[in-house]
């Protein structure tokens, strides 16, 4: 059975004329599906029963469930779903002062081996479809009867691993008739997939383009992330330079503080040098500890003493509030418990 959030509202057209229906329809399904939340063809009262027990024998509306879910004190929800073929993806909720936003899942595991994450505890299965991508916002803003404002392509898997997908999510989420979810409240965020950076800049697009850092040089990143093996911070530099010049966006480094690996201030007045000149700003990420990995988070005065260097330096810089510390916060935690990982 097809998932009928794989589809977007020109191929839902397409469809609907080889059925021999209206274009029209399509627009009629789009709205039931983004605009009114339909939870089943049957709530699709404007179609006529013919056309939704079709729409029954060939799509699926409920292609994720929830498997379990952990609530935090601060309000932040992580969700563990399992989809139609039996996986286990994690997407999780945040609570800001400028609305609700959604980190999602974009592949089943990831290859990138990052050595502080957990998403690589769990190699890479296979790719999310578009749809399923999205069903994860459907969900949870079935979940907690809100809209979700803000949406981040940072879960578990490298989303220019799967770039076809990821971008055709993106268009249905941003479409008008879709969710609507602005570009600018859109985030896509990479280790480093050149390729991929470089295909991204000529999208014309404003969504934002965020990457994974986590290093000031070429030594400790070849250590944390072994894509920089590949495309060294200085290949890496030069695609960001370039999509700057092509899209005028601004674009946000992530950079995880790890206790004595990477949070010296030597590494602020590196990071300083590395940045000058481009567009961006810093996120510096409290580190949730992995129990698997053995890094430990930075201590508070030394985040403070990293992030007041970069400050001087003329570095724009922000302190990423913590979410879910009391729960499987970090990005496949609670998918590799679950999977019995050790």
């Amino acid at each position: 059975m097809k998932n009928i959030y794989d589809y977007s509202l020109e191929q839902l057209t397409e469809y609907f004329a080889s059925i021999k229906q209206k274009p029209f329809r399509a627009k009629q399904v789009f709205s039931w599906l983004y605009q009114k939340d339909a939870r089943s063809f049957d709530d699709m009262s404007d179609l006529s029963k013919d056309l939704r027990n079709q729409l029954k024998v060939e799509f699926s509306l409920d292609v994720l469930k929830i498997k379990e879910k952990q609530v935090s004190r601060d309000g932040t929800i992580k969700y563990l779903f399992e989809l139609l073929d039996g996986s286990l993806i994690e997407s999780v909720l945040m609570i800001h002062d400028y609305g609700k936003s959604l980190c999602v899942t974009s592949q089943i595991g990831c290859n990138m081996k990052c050595t502080f994450c957990a998403s690589g505890l769990l190699r890479k299965q296979r790719d999310l479809t578009p749809g399923e991508i999205v069903a994860q916002i459907i969900k949870v803003q079935q979940d907690i009867d809100q809209r979700v404002s803000h949406v981040v392509v940072m879960g578990t898997g490298e989303p220019f691993d799967n770039y076809d997908n990821v971008m055709e999510f993106v268009r249905i989420i941003n479409h008008p008739h879709g969710l609507a979810i602005g570009a600018r409240h859109i985030t896509i965020s990479t280790c480093g997939l050149i390729k991929g950076i470089k295909r991204y800049s000529e999208e014309g697009i404003q969504t934002n383009l965020a990457i994974s850092l986590h290093a000031a040089n070429d030594e400790i990143r070849d250590e944390l992330m072994p894509i920089n093996k590949v495309h060294p911070m200085d290949d890496l530099r030069e695609a960001i330079s370039e999509y700057i010049d092509k899209t005028n966006r601004r674009v946000t480094f992530e950079y995880i503080m790890l206790k004595g690996v990477n949070d010296d201030i030597v590494y602020a007045r590196q990071l300083a040098h590395y940045l000058r000149g481009l567009n961006a700003y810093v996120n510096l990420i409290p580190y949730n500890s992995v129990d698997e990995h053995g890094y430990q988070p930075s201590d508070k005065e030394t985040v403070e003493i990293f992030k007041n260097e970069l400050l001087r330096l003329h570095i724009n810089v922000t302190l990423r509030k913590e979410h879910g510390r009391d729960i499987d916060g970090a990005c496949g935690q609670l998918r590799a418990k679950r999977s019995g990982v050790k």
